[in-house]
């Protein structure tokens, strides 16, 4: 158990800490950014980003989730499944770019959205292939090279992004940015497969291991179709309800909110493949490590949310211009989606992982309708704050729907886990008190620091963190 536990959490951290400079990084451009290219400006790059990841989800259908989960389960196929995989993703890349043109072109968008949405488009496809090809590490067990290729090629594109910017190019070469240093991450993931592994790239299509793959992966394409729709609907429904501006606005609160997604995200990277494994061979084991990754994201997403919601204004004014002063309300409605989608992420991998994958498609659906109702009838009233709030409410659909389906599949400690939710709510609670009470009377940053000595006191007192929890983490840390 141990050992196990260190596994998990040497490449949570490894995975972390390389999210945790691409996050600050990427942040930093998209900021130097949005307040270099003005509110319209900002809403036609976000928009294109937007409109090509909806689009790229085409090209991987749910087959790299598949992948990893199965060849985690036996590891000499990694080679064999990577190959039929690379093979499918060059033909759907093609089709996926085509119906990519074809669409933004009837759609009416002006030229230089559509170049923007071209451009994108090369990007994405390059992004699915590295995101295989990391997905074969992560079957391996080994996150190292994965948080390499993501700090290194976000910080390239910081260089060139700043560039561009400096030499006042137009808008497309900041797309162009994320193109270049997605290309190179192709090819560094594809050498140490190759050197460090011994796994060659070989585009070999397996017609048996693709029906395999297939059959399984036939939900999770759906769920991620849908995943995918219900991410960005709100930002396509804004364009088309209110244009450049709004999507400029929006996408501030957007950046801020989902900048934290790393953290989720480079925990599921770990625990997806033991979720699997051990739905098989140990369910008492899995109950403890889904419970814990819970209980971690909850510890963590909290303090953000309650921080970002009592400083948004600060946070807005300092960083932004004044045009971005429209989008401090949207921030402290969607910021309250970061707790329940922090949540969501381990229970959609333990569906995922368990075979539940019909169902964790179902309940997309649902929030993808709730959410696109919610939009429409949201969006002409309130403008960018109902998408927000269309937001907010779909992740809490997502949410408890999927808890109610997992519990279903292993025994939850329910009480135990409403109680420890209650006192990390309660300790959020009081350290957004004391950030209110001392901030009209010192400086942000003592505020917040104030803040961040509060939150892990408070959990401390109602011992939601023990003494022996403590030290375990030191060594972890120190380790």
């Amino acid at each position: 158990m141990y050992y196990m536990t260190k596994t998990i959490s040497q490449n949570t951290s490894y995975l972390t800490i390389a999210s945790v400079l691409q996050k600050v990084l990427a942040f930093a451009y998209f900021t130097v950014l949005a307040n270099s290219i003005g509110v319209e400006g900002t809403g036609k790059y976000f928009f294109a980003l937007s409109f090509t990841t909806i689009f790229v989800v085409f090209i991987d259908l749910g087959f790299t989730n598949v992948f990893v989960r199965e060849a985690a389960k036996s590891k000499e196929t990694v080679q064999s499944y990577l190959s039929t995989l690379l093979v499918f993703k060059l033909g759907m890349s093609v089709l996926t770019y085509a119906a990519l043109g074809m669409t933004i072109h009837l759609l009416g968008y002006p030229a230089d959205t559509r170049l923007l949405v071209y451009v994108s488009g090369i990007t994405m496809i390059f992004d699915t292939l590295h995101l295989s090809l990391y997905g074969a590490l992560r079957a391996l067990g080994d996150l190292r090279y994965e948080g390499i290729g993501m700090a290194v090629s976000q910080f390239g594109t910081l260089l060139l992004g700043s560039l561009f910017l400096w030499m006042e190019l137009p808008l497309v070469y900041l797309i162009l940015a994320f193109t270049i240093p997605s290309a190179l991450n192709v090819l560094f993931a594809a050498s140490i497969l190759i050197i460090k592994f011994q796994v060659p790239i070989i585009l070999e299509f397996n017609k048996k291991l693709f029906r395999q793959l297939s059959i399984i992966a036939i939900p999770f394409a759906v769920a991620a179709v849908l995943s995918r729709i219900y991410s960005y609907a709100d930002t396509m429904i804004l364009s088309r309800m209110l244009g450049d501006a709004a999507v400029g606005i929006y996408s501030i609160p957007y950046k801020i909110t989902f900048a934290f997604q790393f953290i989720p995200m480079a925990l599921i990277a770990a625990v997806y493949p033991k979720f699997s494994e051990l739905y098989v061979s140990d369910k008492q084991r899995l109950v403890y490590i889904f419970e814990h990754a819970m209980m971690y994201l909850l510890i963590i997403a909290v303090p953000i949310t309650v921080g970002i919601f009592v400083l948004a204004s600060d946070i807005i004014t300092l960083l932004y211009a004044d045009a971005y002063l429209a989008s401090i309300v949207p921030l402290q409605i969607l910021i309250l989606s970061l707790l329940v989608s922090f949540i969501s992420f381990p229970i959609g991998a333990l569906l995922n992982a368990c075979d539940r994958q019909v169902a964790q498609t179902k309940i997309v659906a649902l929030a993808l309708i709730i959410n696109i109702t919610f939009n429409l009838l949201l969006i002409p009233n309130i403008g960018v704050s109902g998408a927000a709030i269309a937001a907010v409410v779909g992740n809490i659909v997502l949410t408890f729907c999927g808890y109610y389906i997992a519990s279903s599949i292993i025994t939850m400690p329910h009480w135990n886990m409403i109680l420890k939710l209650s006192k990390i709510i309660l300790a959020g609670v009081c350290m957004g008190v004391a950030v209110v009470l001392v901030r009209s009377v010192v400086p942000l940053t003592i505020s917040i620091g104030i803040g961040a000595c509060v939150y892990p006191l408070c959990l401390y007192v109602f011992r939601v963190v023990t003494p022996l929890q403590l030290k375990q983490g030191m060594a972890l840390i120190r380790s």
